[in-house]
């Protein structure tokens, strides 16, 4: 673990030296959501009887962005590093897979908060928001971004072109991500399409990060924290086992 600062210091300077398209764009995006969702919907929608859709919406967005960010973090490093072929630097160093994991998910974690960081502020001044419980905001971000930073490594590590991570993106993260709840609550579902809910981790993730700040959720927050766990666990030690 002795070079794992280093492999660190790299990866948050890899995002970070290109913020304006890592960070200001995706920002730009959810508040293009808010915008459009927010004022069509605003009038038609009531979420949990006294929240409005526009305050119902903003945890879902930033939510959204840290899951897509930390995924498109780590997958696109290695991926990069794959095609122009500057990955046999790393390959040489006497570096661990843990080092490498902690690392990689580690800047996942980091771009991801701060995309997360940056729609929250933005977008509270559209609607009254309100904390209920932080800690459950910040344990929901953490084990969120770690998991899609550890996805993102599964990826990168399978993925031998860009086109390949982009059909990763677009066939599996971002139906899972916009089917979990972003946009509406689950319980207006039909129940069948309730049922398929259940099933996606995606959704726990974001409404155990709604329960922080409502107090209310679709489903019991602690269930949502065991099954994000779980998934966590399992995941993590998938992708130490590909990079071992």
């Amino acid at each position: 673990m002795g070079g794992f600062p280093t492999l660190l210091y790299k990866e948050l300077l890899r995002f970070w030296k290109v913020s304006f398209q890592t960070v200001a764009a995706p920002v730009l995006t959810a508040v293009l959501y808010l915008l459009i969702f927010g004022h069509v919907l605003e009038d038609h929608v009531k979420v949990f009887d006294q929240i409005g859709y526009t305050s119902f919406l903003i945890p879902g967005l930033v939510m959204m962005s840290v899951l897509q960010n930390a995924f498109a973090n780590s997958s696109s490093s290695l991926i990069q590093s794959k095609i122009t072929g500057n990955l046999v630097f790393l390959l040489v160093t006497p570096l661990s897979h843990w080092a490498w994991f902690v690392a990689y998910v580690g800047a996942s974690v980091v771009r991801g908060v701060v995309v997360g960081s940056g729609v929250l502020l933005v977008t509270m001044w559209f609607a009254p928001l309100h904390v209920a419980n932080p800690l459950w905001i910040v344990v929901f971000t953490l084990m969120g971004a770690a998991m899609m930073g550890a996805l993102g490594l599964v990826a990168g590590l399978w993925a031998e072109k860009f086109d390949q991570i982009a059909a990763f993106q677009n066939f599996i993260i971002m139906p899972m991500t916009f089917l979990s709840g972003v946009f509406y609550s689950v319980g207006s579902l039909p129940p069948f399409w309730q049922a398929a809910s259940h099933l996606n981790p995606f959704f726990y993730m974001i409404d155990g990060f709604r329960y922080g700040f409502f107090g209310a959720a679709d489903a019991a927050p602690w269930l949502s924290l065991a099954i994000v766990g779980a998934s966590f666990i399992a995941l993590s030690l998938l992708t130490l086992t590909l990079l071992r």
